[in-house]
């Protein structure tokens, strides 16, 4: 009995609930054994604080992927042009009253409560379900320069304009994954390679005006640092440290690693509950423990397809592949900076790093993505029912 209501309660697809079920597990896990260093640092080493915290931010979670949900999809579409508006407001609201970490505004405090929201994180999802409602709305129209540029683009430009000051790499990130998606979406790909220089135009544009008009308080010179570390190949202990010791981290973990909580580059590596966890899960869990990471998310991609292949109709197709394409992307970009493949970018793994906003925004497109799949799979039922009802009502 109480599995069939708990069957009622969690609808859509079962794997992909699995798999939300797998990241929760590693996130406690892997947060509990990598916030060493920052505890010490921050919080007198009390490491329950983060394990405490990441707790009740993946059970948050879990509620808003239980109620967004069983919310009709089309909802989501009705709400996504104010949703990017509200999205666009907090940004703006960002830029001059928000909260600067390690020279970097990009948060913005609620008052009373004390949250803070990174607004790029709810930008980019709100993004994500606009465009996916805008390829619906103007499917005909795709072939149109003028109307994609308008109805697409600007909104694209407008969001990534107003994060690429403070978080270059995040700007950067939502731009490609609004490039992806366009491309999913049958935008012709002259299109799109055109709005790729316009989109590195604008970043060198900006970047000069910076240098030009804010000489001494500007992040032109850590992306230039990034950048040329990255590329160079030469050792630089400002610029490329963390790489450095998430890379000591890798190598030392493995086949099966050091296990759980034998981490020593924990007590080293910056960031290592957050954006390197990566490096510290493979340094206790080996190169086992990355195959099941690197799977796990290939399996998240893997339902994305097969929910949006059940879909009749453009928007909710649009929606799933967009969001799983935006929660995948994001993922490989932080295990391919932990290796050193990419750029030191900022970016967390989704569901798993330590974090507040990026949890509750990645739980709220699992949401939205169940919420598909539960309406795909009532339909798959209510057909089958039909087509036993019909059977029986054929005469023997």
């Amino acid at each position: 009995m109480a599995d069939v209501t708990v069957k009622r309660f969690f609808r859509g697809d079962r794997y992909l609930w699995g798999l939300i079920a797998l990241f929760m597990v590693i996130s406690l896990l892997s947060v509990y054994s990598s916030s060493v260093s920052v505890a010490y640092a921050s919080h007198q080493g009390n490491t329950f604080y983060f394990l405490r915290t990441q707790f009740i931010m993946l059970m948050l979670g879990l509620l808003i992927i239980v109620v967004t949900h069983w919310i009709p999809y089309i909802k989501y579409m009705q709400f996504a042009a104010i949703g990017l508006v509200v999205s666009i407001i907090l940004l703006g609201i960002t830029l001059v009253a928000g909260v600067s970490i390690n020279a970097a505004t990009r948060w913005l405090e609620i008052p009373v409560i004390g949250l803070r929201l990174q607004t790029s994180d709810i930008a980019k999802v709100a993004l994500v379900i606009y465009l996916a409602r805008g390829l619906t709305i103007y499917q005909h129209e795709l072939n149109n320069f003028r109307t994609v540029t308008i109805k697409l683009l600007v909104p694209v430009a407008i969001v990534c304009g107003l994060i690429m000051s403070e978080n270059l790499s995040t700007s950067v990130m939502i731009f490609m994954i609004s490039m992806i998606i366009l491309f999913i979406g049958r935008v012709p790909v002259k299109f799109l390679l055109a709005y790729a220089g316009l989109g590195l135009a604008a970043v060198l544009l900006f970047a000069s005006l910076l240098l030009i008009f804010k000489k001494d308080d500007n992040r032109v010179q850590v992306w230039k640092n990034r950048i040329e570390a990255y590329f160079s190949g030469e050792s630089s202990p400002d610029a490329d440290y963390q790489s450095n010791q998430a890379k000591i981290a890798i190598s030392t973990g493995k086949l099966f690693g050091k296990l759980p909580g034998g981490s020593t580059q924990r007590n080293i590596l910056p960031q290592s509950n957050s954006d390197f966890i990566f490096a510290i899960i493979v340094e206790e869990y080996g190169l086992f423990g990355a195959i099941i990471i690197i799977m796990s998310f290939l399996a998240l991609m893997f339902r994305g397809i097969q929910i949006a292949r059940k879909c009749d109709y453009a928007f909710p197709a649009l929606m799933v592949l967009g969001l799983t394409v935006m929660i995948v992307f994001q993922a490989f970009l932080n295990m391919l900076v932990a290796v050193g493949l990419f750029p030191v970018t900022g970016q967390t793994l989704p569901m798993i790093s330590w974090g507040r906003t990026s949890v509750l925004v990645i739980s709220f497109s699992l949401g939205a993505i169940l919420s598909v799949s539960r309406v795909m799979n009532m339909r798959e039922r209510q057909e089958k029912l039909s087509e036993i009802e019909k059977t029986d009502k054929i005469p023997a």
